[in-house]
């Protein structure tokens, strides 16, 4: 079932900064190490993260994504809604998580219950490795969450369309910081990018014919109206490093 919001219902209700796949494409099979975390709400039962599994047991994820509770679940189906195939485990966010645009730790992962079979797991980058990057080097966004805002239903401001699908899009480097990368999601050139319900999932280095299965960083935040800056958290960091090093093995 399609869900709409309006975008000022979605900035009340959620207090997360999470984000969705704007100007994007079915995404099918071709990513499908890219999950989401699924939630049971009294509206019903629907993806509110995204994320990627970077080992057998290990789902990549942002901090900010915490419900609260230790136990969720895990969709890698292509639609997440109540009839898909949910891995339980357990969630751990990093203990420093805050809200410092220096450094917020916003980073989590999930330790499955079982190993996922049939899917390799994405790869992380080397330290340090992402700041040798250009500006205009392509990226590839994925993710389960909201459509590019419109008012196609009428008056009342701009509103957003969840299809609850993961799909994908090309999006281009504006700016490198220590902690963030910042990506163009500017139709006007070219590029697509996140919205709410992206959160945590993955920012493939390349795009097209170059992208690669390394995920530079993972989707946090961006401009309120989802058209102009994709925010994302980079994963070669020390930081982003000490937390990874707890749950897999490092390049």
């Amino acid at each position: 079932m399609t869900r709409i919001l309006s975008l000022i219902t979605v900035l009340v209700l959620i207090a997360l900064p999470a984000m969705a796949i704007t100007y994007g494409t079915d995404d099918g099979k071709l990513h499908p190490e890219v999950g989401a975390l699924v939630g049971h709400f009294t509206s019903g039962t629907f993806p509110y993260c995204s994320g990627t599994l970077i080992s057998p047991t290990v789902f990549l994820t942002a901090a900010h994504c915490d419900l609260g509770v230790s136990r969720v679940f895990v969709t890698f189906d292509e639609h997440a809604d109540a009839n898909s195939k949910l891995l339980s485990g357990t969630y751990y966010a990093d203990p420093l998580y805050n809200q410092a645009q220096s450094d917020p730790h916003d980073i989590a992962v999930v330790v499955l219950d079982k190993p996922v079979k049939g899917l390799t797991p994405a790869r992380l980058p080397a330290a340090g490795s992402l700041d040798a990057l250009s500006v205009g080097a392509p990226f590839t966004p994925v993710g389960y969450g909201g459509q590019e805002p419109t008012n196609e239903i009428g008056p009342g401001g701009d509103v957003i369309t969840y299809l609850d699908s993961r799909e994908y899009v090309s999006g281009s480097l504006n700016s490198i910081n220590p902690a963030w990368l910042r990506l163009s999601q500017n139709i006007h050139t070219g590029d697509g990018g996140t919205c709410y319900g992206d959160s945590g999932g993955p920012n493939f280095l390349g795009a097209s014919r170059t992208e690669t299965n390394i995920v530079g960083g993972t989707t946090i935040t961006g401009d309120s109206l989802c058209k102009a800056t994709n925010v994302i958290y980079r994963l070669d960091t020390a930081s982003a490093r000490s937390f990874l090093s707890r749950f897999v093995a490092l390049p």
